[in-house]
């Protein structure tokens, strides 16, 4: 993964979503539960439906991820 690239909701490991701002362990497996429960993200809008991912988190992360 190049630095600097989005990091893919869809694919990344809970390491790879841990080093992202404000994403720690527990946020990183909420986003990895939400992905299994749900079939994956269909768009960056849908990590607002994760648990622990309020406005400014969302915000924050917007930019860095993609689905």
């Amino acid at each position: 993964m190049m630095p600097g690239a989005p990091v893919s909701l869809n694919t990344a490991t809970a390491d790879q979503l841990d080093t992202l701002p404000g994403v720690g362990p527990v946020l990183a497996q909420h986003i990895i539960d939400y992905r299994t429960q749900h079939g994956g993200f269909r768009s960056v809008d849908e990590l607002r439906e994760v648990n622990g991912i309020g406005d400014r988190r969302f915000a924050d992360l917007r930019n860095l991820v993609r689905p």
